[in-house]
């Protein structure tokens, strides 16, 4: 029960009669609290309250407040170095070499057979077939083009998970069929490509067949409205058979119910407007393969370089790695069209950017521009060895060099005028001055 000032107090039962206990002490009498004083001077602080408790709940989120976000400087682009294709592809092969791949059996021999005869089959009913399932299905689609459809009229393969792929490049694979090139077309806009190939194998006297193989038709540039409105006119005609794949889980929502179920006509009418649709056969294609060729375009210093962006975006973060992105091959192909005295100079350089990464630590960063050399440093240099008399000439040795981005150039930072570096790692950049020895 409560006293008279509100002092909570706990009652109970006993021998020995009633017992009080005070569980707060109560506070003086009104009376005895000394009267404000009448002389000048700072009051007496006031006691803080304990009436408001500061529960755990609200400890959580005063200590967890957001705050300034705390960013590092260590990029994971810089840190590590991008892997060449080739080498991607090589070190990815050694991994895998005793590994048994796991094969369905709709993959194995008399399965396989069955499945293709089945493809062709359907093809030549006036359906395109779409692939999906897990696992890369570039190599038996590829097999299936080689062995069946080859036999059946021309093949034109889209890699559809290139970073530089492009329809107006795949329209232009068509008009370079033997057939079609002889009628010597300009090129023009991909509308104007399409309708030409459709127009070419709509003709009644056309007795062969097309048959076109895009590996990840659900690409970032092919599901854009301007090229589904093409494949689409492409591929309903019935002399133009599609074989493609998708990878993507909502790769069906691409495209509307009647492209997806439109049918091919038998015949088409010369007079008639082209219709348009895909007129897709579904098949579940699951090859638990790895996707080891299809990354090896990707940008793996980047987790969106692998399976978000268009084109254009992954063109752009390629380019980014332009720094160390040339391989051997590339090195070795240019090296192979200059003459003596521009290998000289390439090997002055090499040598050179090699020192500096012996003495730095060059494989803590992505930059090769700080082992770069200065312009008039290498032009001395080049004078000595008697590459080039005048500036003229030195320039002239570096022209097929900076046209295929084996050199690359900047402005010091300091003011130091123009810094020349190659765009080799440290250990491609040994190999191809070994070769060049």
């Amino acid at each position: 029960m409560r006293t008279a000032k509100g002092t909570l107090i706990s009652e109970s039962g006993s021998s020995g009669g009633e017992e009080i206990e005070e569980l707060f002490e109560e506070s003086e009498p009104d009376s005895e609290v000394p009267p404000s004083s009448p002389h000048k001077g700072k009051a007496k602080a006031p006691e803080p309250s304990n009436i408001i408790v500061e529960t755990a709940f609200d400890a959580y989120f005063t200590y967890n407040k957001p705050g300034r976000v705390q960013t590092s400087s260590n990029v994971y682009s810089q840190l590590v170095l991008p892997l060449s294709a080739e080498e991607y592809s090589d070190a990815i092969g050694s991994i895998s070499k005793g590994l048994q791949p796991i094969k369905p059996a709709l993959l194995n021999g008399e399965h396989c057979q069955n499945l293709f005869s089945r493809y062709i089959y359907e093809l030549n009913e006036g359906f395109n077939i779409i692939c999906y399932g897990l696992g890369s299905k570039r190599r038996i689609l590829n097999q299936f083009a080689t062995t069946h459809c080859s036999k059946q009229g021309h093949v034109i393969i889209g890699n559809g998970f290139q970073p530089d792929f492009n329809l107006k490049d795949l329209l232009s694979s068509v008009e370079n069929v033997p057939a079609i090139k002889r009628l010597n077309w300009p090129s023009t806009t991909v509308e104007k490509q399409g309708r030409r190939i459709y127009d070419f194998f709509a003709q009644p006297s056309q007795k062969s067949h097309l048959y076109i193989v895009i590996h990840n038709i659900d690409a970032a540039p092919l599901r854009t409205t301007r090229s589904k409105s093409i494949l689409a006119l492409v591929a309903h005609n019935p002399r133009i058979h599609i074989i493609a794949s998708i990878d993507h889980l909502n790769a069906s929502l691409l495209w509307s119910s009647s492209e997806i179920f439109s049918r091919k006509p038998d015949q088409i009418k010369s007079d008639a407007v082209p219709s348009r649709g895909f007129s897709w056969l579904w098949h579940d294609l699951t090859t638990l393969v790895a996707y080891d060729f299809e990354l090896a375009f990707a940008d793996r210093s980047s987790l969106s370089g692998a399976h978000v962006g268009g084109a254009r975006r992954k063109t752009e973060a390629l380019a980014a790695q332009q720094s160390t992105a040339m391989s051997e091959t590339a090195a070795f192909h240019i090296l192979a069209s200059v003459n003596l005295k521009s290998k000289k100079l390439f090997a002055l350089l090499g040598n050179n950017q090699l020192e500096a990464m012996e003495d730095g630590d060059d494989g803590a960063s992505n930059d090769l521009q700080q082992f770069g050399m200065a312009y008039n440093l290498l032009f001395s240099l080049a004078r000595d060895n008697f590459l080039a008399t005048n500036e003229s000439a030195f320039r002239s040795l570096q022209v097929e060099f900076k046209d295929h981005g084996l050199f690359l150039s900047t402005s010091s930072s300091g003011g130091g005028g123009e810094i020349l570096w190659i765009p080799l790692r440290k250990e491609r950049l040994v190999n191809v001055l070994a070769s060049l020895q």
